[in-house]
């Protein structure tokens, strides 16, 4: 297990040279004027065909922009952006001059049509999102379902993604993993999607916005375990790029008093035989406290405990009784 005694950051890690801006500006420069040669040639050859491009960019470093991106960015009829202004300076930074469109949550539903109508004409539409793939935890999903039912082409063009860079270099299990991305925001719900992940044997692959680190990582702890093993990873590919390692209990108290700042992608690890077998009756007690203190109802606690665990709901309702008495009972004949 790889963590710093202290349980603190470790070393920060580059995610390149370290290079003044001016240098680093130079080098882009130079890099973009040979690669728009290179795809004026490649666009004569190969024409793009009309469709929806689904186009992945950089999450924190320029330099991980595709040459297939490039093109298709400057050959595009329009690009469907999050944010126009944020956009703007990666075009910028690479001399791409096609219109652009703004494309987020708050408008998708009315752009669709608009949208449909252009690639119904034949138009070449490109579509980003402020960082990484479209569609994953970003406006794209709705518009490219709806270019499949109409039989009009998607296509991905691939590259940076926040959470496949998390998990390949998290040092955790790669060949089985879900990606749940944001959890729910109401409590329930958030609560009910943890216990699913807790009982899954595959890793399990979180984005925790940096202000709601400390409610994840206590309401995680009580359902998945606090021995569970959990991979923090923040600002990838970016200048103070960082991984933490340890367990859940560890990161809880790591971060009971701080708030790191930047993206974070967390991992935890998934269900092995030894999290059933090791569930002390301890354990138990304290999951149920945790829950139970987090606003769910006594039974709800019980039930939840017993799906992560995979416990009889009897052996965990036993200890319950134990534990809060008449509660236990009330609770259980109101259901």
């Amino acid at each position: 297990m790889l963590r710093s005694p202290a349980l603190s950051w470790p070393s920060r890690i580059p995610c390149m040279a370290r290079r003044s801006p001016a240098s680093l500006n130079r080098t882009l420069a130079t890099s973009s004027n040979a690669t728009q040669k290179a795809e004026v040639s490649s666009e004569a050859k190969n024409p793009l065909k009309p469709g929806l491009y689904l186009v992945a960019t950089p999450i924190g470093n320029l330099e991980d922009i595709t040459l297939r991106a490039l093109r298709v960015l400057r050959s595009a009829n329009v690009i469907l952006s999050e944010d126009t202004r944020h956009s703007g300076k990666l075009l910028q930074q690479y001399s791409i001059h096609t219109p652009l469109l703004s494309y987020h949550k708050f408008n998708e539903t009315q752009r669709e049509l608009m949208v449909l109508k252009r690639l119904q004409q034949g138009e070449v539409v490109a579509l980003i999102s402020d960082a990484g793939t479209p569609g994953i935890s970003d406006p794209g999903m709705l518009l490219a379902k709806l270019c499949a039912k109409e039989n009009i082409p998607v296509i991905p063009i691939p590259g940076p993604s926040a959470f496949v860079a998390a998990l390949s270099a998290s040092g955790l299990p790669t060949d089985e993993f879900t990606f749940v991305g944001f959890l729910p925001k109401h409590a329930g719900s958030r609560l009910k999607r943890l216990s699913a992940s807790a009982n899954d044997t595959a890793t399990q692959i979180f984005f925790v916005p940096p202000h709601k680190l400390q409610q994840f990582l206590e309401e995680a702890s009580s359902i998945f375990n606090e021995s569970r093993q959990c991979v923090i990873a923040r600002e990838i590919t970016k200048l103070h790029e960082e991984f933490w390692r340890g367990t859940l209990g560890e990161a809880k108290e790591a971060f009971s008093n701080k708030q790191p700042k930047g993206e974070i992608t967390l991992l935890i690890e998934g269900k092995t035989d030894f999290d059933e077998d090791n569930l002390s009756e301890t354990e138990i007690e304290h999951e149920l406290r945790n829950l139970v203190s987090n606003g769910q109802s006594l039974s709800m606690a019980v039930r939840l405990v017993a799906e992560g665990t995979s416990m009889k709901r009897k052996t965990v309702y036993g200890l319950a009784l134990k534990i809060f008495g008449k509660q236990a009972e009330a609770d259980d004949n109101s259901n």
